[in-house]
């Protein structure tokens, strides 16, 4: 307990896993929390002379299934592990914390997931000016950048950090800024100083200045990555060798995505657990890395023209030659996820098994290099010269490591014979005598006519000879008794002992000269790191060009065309993930899409609920997304602009925890939306005013409409809308073409037909999705008799009604009303008819 205290001191913030035995074990306070959270049972031990102290603990080999809930719990967990062997110590074994994990900074495979990035993010800001630095510790993945609160919130929202660091006295700044944030961690506000900050990171990469990497004059992003090293330092990340270069965020590389577009587009995440994402419905990697790849990727769609049209040309390329694709997918299969393996040979925390493992990679990549090198197409010509020579590094491995190395030092042979001859006398020593101490057991059975006689080990007496009480009268008087058992006795003898001080003396050694020649292994394997690593990188970006090529011959999927006007072309667009999820037989109902700058600025998209809008719109967007991250696309022709920013208005959701209603955070949205299009802008927008009344709902539509058709910038704009008053807009707009999701009429029924074809929809069908959704046939009889009341009141068309609202207030149209007042019959109308009609006034004329 002495030693527990001790170690928790160190860390009082964390929960503290003590190894003892096969058991990981929390005490106090710790216990407490950690049996609410995991569910083991709390219980008392005695600390000694003192109080009776809480214990909970959980064996060691359960720790996958423990610390992932600890941590998604918002726990820092100290991770405390026996560093010597206990048969080979006697008393209390040396303990020490051998990981801090965190949810941004660790390297612990039983919480990372395996196809998603782990970022730990460090944020400063000062004078409206943010700063922000980002690392996966376990990928060696490094990035910077700097500008305004809304470029870094964008860049929160593609990285999706675990876990934030911020100055100890900015807490509350940082949650008005950035509410959508998850797990927070202040730091010392020194650590952000910019001489502070400047220096670790000119240590960390051995240079006088940070000019080679563009982050020289970039403060507040220079004192957030410094902070960043700071706190990996403090959580036992000494060795980060792996972190050998950091990457600048450039915004203008790539395409704009707010996390609502992130979102609404289900990009990264579904919205609902039983459903799927693009990234998932994409994700046919074979290397975790891959995957991860794939999804930072999809997260940053590129703008440049010709870094887009060089990944489209190198995915092209593996369409065309399925016969290398094939060759080279197990192979790349084979190869595991590399990037994590070296990232952990950085931090010296990589295992024998792991760095055999590492070399056999190596040969899989040299194999990979050379198929690339007799391809035919020059561009995987080309790809090859990227992929760095290891095969002398996987050589030095092989050449020392056994091929059957195991885990762990000290858990069996690791090195080749002939690499120290110290080395293979012991353990010829540890063999032969173990050998030697069968021979003993076999000797003593047959001089003593005990068939049932062992020779065992334990830490407290070493090697002893065990016999069943049913033969103790058997038992030479030269033995020496040592212990009593229930079923048993235990006995001990000089010849027992003397092969003991053998064996235990060369397994010590053993251990010493193996960890000893590991860690000089590692060492000279550091200089290799930023080779190994840039190895990695390009195998994982040939994982995502494999997937992009298996999905396009498996799919169907076309090249699409860039050029550099506006005018966007697709033909037979299929949505990605719905094609994928339909029954098969089911075939996915393809749409054609027209737009440009000139004609066909906005599409107006009307039909009822269910009839595919949403579809089409969202369908739109990731066909752009896909293009634009040099993937084919699901349609038979695809010509396309450079999209550069993708805005999306899709759904509605109430924001509770901020008190924001589904109306607020629709109008929010759509705000952002507004104020920052550009020329080269998509926006969606699907059912924009639902959230209000619908008088509010159709006026707020048009409004917004109008606005961007008017806009300067003329940005690409889908539009649907269950609002058919809308459609009046092509009159009085002459960029905007009403569309419409066809549906079929079969008496009371609807026939969706999904097909996107000129012309807008008079009806919205509302009724009849409800009737096919299950409602009560009480309530469809009685919706469909107060609709005919209705329509009754009101024989004209709803959109006069509705789209009176902007006239202002003249002589003609203060005439106009004072004539339907007139009218009114007051003895006849029933409340009902006078509210119609007071809500028709207050739209058709804001001034009465």
């Amino acid at each position: 307990m002495k030693q527990y205290g001790e170690l928790k001191s160190q860390y009082p913030d964390a929960v503290l896993l003590f190894r003892v035995g096969d058991f990981y074990e929390t005490f106090g306070a710790d216990a407490i929390l950690s049996s609410n959270i995991l569910g083991i049972v709390l219980t008392k031990r005695a600390n000694g002379a003192a109080s009776h102290v809480e214990l909970a603990g959980f064996p060691h080999h359960s720790l996958e299934s423990y610390l992932p809930k600890l941590i998604k719990a918002g726990l820092r967990v100290a991770i405390c592990d026996q560093l010597e062997d206990p048969k080979l110590v006697k008393g209390i074994v040396k303990r020490g914390i051998t990981e801090l994990v965190t949810p941004g900074a660790h390297f612990n495979n039983h919480v990372l997931d395996q196809k998603k990035n782990n970022f730990l993010a460090a944020i400063k800001w000062e004078n409206a000016v943010y700063g922000l630095a980002l690392c996966d510790v376990s990928t060696g993945s490094f990035y910077a950048t700097e500008g305004s609160k809304a470029e870094i919130e964008q860049c929160l929202g593609q990285f999706q950090p675990s876990e934030v660091l911020y100055e100890k006295s900015q807490r509350t700044q940082l949650l008005d800024a950035f509410p959508f944030i998850g797990y927070s961690f202040p730091i010392d506000t020194w650590a952000f100083h910019h001489e502070h900050a400047y220096e670790r990171l000119t240590r960390q990469w051995g240079t006088h200045s940070l000019k080679g990497f563009g982050l020289e004059n970039l403060n507040q992003a220079i004192a957030a990555a410094g902070a960043l090293l700071h706190y990996l330092n403090e959580t036992k990340h000494q060795q980060l060798r792996h972190l050998n270069q950091i990457q600048i965020i450039n915004n203008n590389r790539f395409v704009w995505l707010d996390r609502f577009t992130i979102r609404n587009l289900e990009l990264l995440e579904p919205s609902q657990e039983s459903g799927q994402s693009l990234f998932q419905s994409l994700d046919a990697c074979q290397t975790p890395m891959g995957s991860r790849r794939l999804r930072r990727w999809i997260a940053s769609p590129l703008i440049n023209r010709l870094d887009i049209e060089l990944r489209l040309q190198t995915t092209e390329a593996l369409v065309i030659n399925a016969e290398l694709r094939q060759q080279v997918k197990p192979l790349i299969h084979s190869i595991g996820d590399m990037e994590r393996l070296v990232s952990r040979l950085g931090a010296m925390r990589c295992s024998p098994r792991e760095l055999v493992h590492l070399s056999q990679t190596l040969n899989q990549i040299t194999e990979i290099k050379k198929l690339f090198n007799e391809a035919s197409e020059p561009i995987l010509q080309t790809y090859s010269k990227n992929i760095p020579d290891t095969q002398a590094i996987g050589l030095l491995i092989t050449n020392q490591l056994r091929p059957d190395a195991p885990a762990q030092i000290g858990k069996g042979p690791v090195f080749n014979k002939g690499l120290d001859a110290t080395l293979d006398h012991l353990q010829s020593l540890v063999t032969d005598g173990k050998q030697h101490l069968i021979e003993i057991q076999q000797r003593e059975i047959q001089a003593t006519g005990i068939a049932s006689l062992k020779i065992a080990y334990n830490s407290v007496f070493g090697y002893y000879l065990e016999v069943t009480h049913a033969h103790k009268e058997k038992v030479p008087a030269s033995w020496i008794r040592k212990q009593t058992l229930t079923n048993a006795e235990r006995y001990i003898t000089p010849e027992l002992k003397t092969y003991e001080e053998t064996i235990l003396g060369a397994e010590e050694r053993i251990l010493k000269i193996e960890q000893n020649l590991y860690t000089a292994l590692c060492t000279q394997l550091l200089e290799f790191v930023p080779t190994l690593m840039q190895s990695a990188q390009q195998m994982a970006q040939l994982d995502v060009y494999g997937c992009f090529a298996e999905l396009a011959y498996q799919r169907s999927y076309c090249k699409p065309v860039f050029h550099d006007g506006q005018e966007m072309e697709i033909k037979q667009g299929r949505h990605p993930v719905i094609e994928t999820l339909l029954k098969e037989g089911n075939a996915y109902i393809a749409n054609d899409l027209y737009l440009n700058s000139e004609s066909i600025q906005m599409m107006m998209i009307t039909g009822p609920n269910m009839s595919g809008k949403s579809a089409v719109l969202r369908q739109t967007a990731l066909i752009v997304i896909m293009a634009q991250i040099g993937c084919f696309v699901p349609a038979q022709s695809a010509l396309l602009p450079i999209t550069d920013r993708i805005f999306t208005r899709v759904g509605a959701s109430d924001n509770i925890s901020t008190g924001e209603s589904t109306f607020m955070v629709e109008m929010n949205e759509t705000a952002s939306i507004l104020h920052n299009l550009s020329a080269g802008s998509l926006i969606l927008l699907d059912e924009i005013g639902r959230g209000t009344s619908t008088y509010d709902g159709i006026s707020i539509a048009w409004s917004i409409a109008r606005y961007l058709h008017e806009h300067r910038l003329r940005p690409k704009t889908l539009f649907a809308t269950h609002y058919h008053e809308l459609n009046d807009m092509q009159v009085q707009f002459k960029r905007i073409k009403n569309f419409n999701v066809s549906v079929k009429e079969h008496g009371s029924t609807i026939v969706f037909l999904r097909r996107l074809q000129e012309g807008g929809s008079a009806h919205s069908f509302g009724i009849h999705v409800a009737k096919m959704a299950g409602m009560p046939e009480s309530v469809i009889r009685e919706a469909q008799q107060k609709l005919k009341e209705l329509e009754q009141l009101h024989p004209e068309s709803q959109t006069q009604l509705q789209l009176g609202w902007s006239e202002p207030e003249t002589p003609e149209t203060h005439l106009k009303w004072v004539k339907e007042l007139e009218s009114l019959d007051l003895d006849r109308m029933s409340p009902m008819e006078a509210l119609l009609t007071l809500q028709n006034w207050k739209s058709k004329y804001p001034w009465v």
